[in-house]
């Protein structure tokens, strides 16, 4: 009897044994479910924005939002408030003019009294104008507006009527001299510098795709098809811009800095592949140690590592990523840095899906958190000094903060579901800790690839309108493009202007054969009406 019960005991807390396994599973499964669903609802309905709250209340500024940005200052109930009655005063109406160019046109307009209120209300007579001034200005903007430019050629004769003996007929006939005619941007097209500037601008500096421009001109009575604006786009990409493309790739290489990131590219016309496939648009770009910018985007149908293998041969130096496998298997004399913005936001991720905010203090994912962030204080007190003063302070107070980052996350890591967000974050972290440490080496090495994700916003938030690209030619011609005007603005350079004078001065010209031209026409050699103004 005695037997039997023991065995059916057995029996029991196996089953009670299984059972509280089953139920710890469901549950680290639930919980991953509810995660999950917090985390997809914070991406929809969320806000983007990376600023967090410490849990004394004290406000924590991301490094690598877009902008750099000042440490907040906390101000007190009277500084507050008087900022408050300062902001609801008015500003001077001529705040505006004062800060524009000195070079904007001044159109002029007359205020006269008419005839019949000219005369004295005491006399009658005719009263006499004794001068003139300015009451007020205002900043006048016209839309964009469509010009026909005819070329007059003139042709000259002999006055003494000389002849000479016609090709064609082989009779006298007189001689007749023409004026030569400037060359055409593409012959035989009604394309110029100024129309192909333009759309190019509207397109990847303002984000308007084709078919808007396409309506926006209609709407003008100017009926220029889409198509016709893309084959313009290619053809110029063609002749003038890939020549300036490759001179800035050979120059990239020579950097010893740079930063490197992807995004998805969608080209509907493209051999072995269907309309729905994705395709990558790579994007390259100098540190903030070069004198000189440059952004380079990469058009390839696929994300292989080979890609970045081609792209990269013949640099030497420290790349910065954001730890993706594209990366892995690169020359030994490329040095691949990690991203700490990368790493940073996996934890801060994990910190937005736990809602309760007695269980965010004290929890793992804002430990992590706040690892990162002591970093991030520390380069933003190195903001400024020389690069070798940064690599200083960075090994003086960096390298402690990342030894007990380290063991910390070494420690956590067996105690947490790998599936989780804290898991995830804490593996990551990890498996790039190589990487990731790397930014002490140099003080010209930044800490994260905020830069390079600065350089691929532009495009991403291009490709919102235009969606896809129709063929491979439009897909290099967009990265080539992108490449310019980017490379462009970073070089202080308005986008419109530097495409015209390029276009006007490489016409009619095979600029693979012109060195010396390509070399002319880089951005940093631009002349000065390309420069936008610089505001005092």
């Amino acid at each position: 009897m005695i037997d039997n019960l023991r065995a059916e005991n057995a029996i029991l807390r196996g089953e009670n044994a299984a059972l509280k396994s089953h139920v710890a599973e469901m549950e680290s499964k639930i919980n991953w479910l509810i995660e999950l669903v917090a985390g997809n609802k914070q991406k929809m309905f969320g806000a983007s924005s990376e600023k967090s709250i410490y849990s004394d209340g004290s406000t924590q500024l991301a490094l690598f939002e877009e902008d750099d940005v000042a440490e907040i200052k906390i101000f007190d109930s009277t500084e507050e408030s008087s900022s408050k009655q300062d902001k609801k005063k008015p500003k001077k109406q001529s705040e505006l003019l004062k800060k524009l160019p000195a070079n904007i046109p001044i159109e002029t307009v007359t205020h006269e009294l008419p005839e019949d209120k000219c005369n004295c209300p005491q006399c009658g007579e005719k009263m006499k104008s004794v001068g003139k001034e300015v009451a007020r200005r205002g900043l006048k903007i016209y839309p964009a507006k469509a010009v026909i430019v005819e070329d007059e050629q003139h042709s000259y004769i002999c006055p003494n009527d000389c002849e000479q003996i016609s090709n064609v007929t082989g009779q006298p006939v007189p001689i007749i001299i023409k004026a030569d005619l400037p060359p055409q941007v593409i012959k035989g097209s009604v394309c110029t510098p100024e129309t192909a500037a333009h759309i190019v601008v509207e397109k990847c500096v303002m984000g308007s795709p084709l078919y808007r421009q396409e309506a926006q001109w209609n709407r003008l009575g100017i009926p220029i098809a889409r198509q016709t604006m893309g084959s313009w786009m290619v053809r110029c990409s063609e002749d003038y811009f890939e020549p300036i493309y490759d001179e800035l790739h050979r120059r990239l290489l020579q950097h010893k800095f740079l930063h490197s990131d992807g995004t998805t590219f969608q080209v509907l016309r493209e051999q072995g592949k269907t309309p729905q496939s994705e395709s990558c648009m790579w994007i390259y770009r100098t540190s903030g140690e070069a004198k000189h910018p440059i952004v380079m985007y990469e058009y390839q149908p696929d994300k292989k590592q080979i890609r970045v293998i081609d792209f990269l041969e013949g640099f030497s130096g420290y790349l910065m990523t954001d730890g993706a496998v594209s990366y892995r298997r690169l020359p030994d004399d490329v040095i691949l840095v990690g991203c700490f913005s990368h790493c940073r936001r996996y934890f801060y991720d994990a910190l937005k899906v736990i809602k309760n905010e007695e269980e965010r203090k004290g929890s793992l994912a804002l430990i992590g958190k706040e690892y990162c962030d002591k970093l991030f204080d520390i380069e933003r007190e190195a903001k400024g000094l020389s690069f070798e003063e940064r690599y200083e302070i960075r090994n003086e107070r960096a390298t402690q903060i990342l030894e007990e980052f380290q063991s910390w996350l070494m420690s956590v890591q067996p105690h947490v579901a790998p599936k989780s967000k804290i898991g995830k974050a804490i593996d990551y972290s990890l498996r790039q800790w190589e990487y990731l440490e790397r930014y002490l080496l140099d003080g010209r090495i930044e800490i994260s690839n905020n830069r390079c994700e600065r350089s691929v916003k532009p495009f991403v938030i291009n490709r919102k309108n235009f969606l896809f690209a129709t063929s491979v030619a439009g897909a290099k011609a967009t990265a080539v493009f992108h490449t310019i005007t980017e490379t462009a603005k970073e070089s202080g350079l308005n986008p419109f202007e530097y495409i015209s004078h390029v276009l006007r001065t490489a016409s009619g010209i095979n600029l693979r054969e012109n060195h010396e031209l390509i070399i002319e026409l880089l951005p940093e050699n631009a002349p000065e009406f390309c420069k936008v103004p610089i505001r005092e």
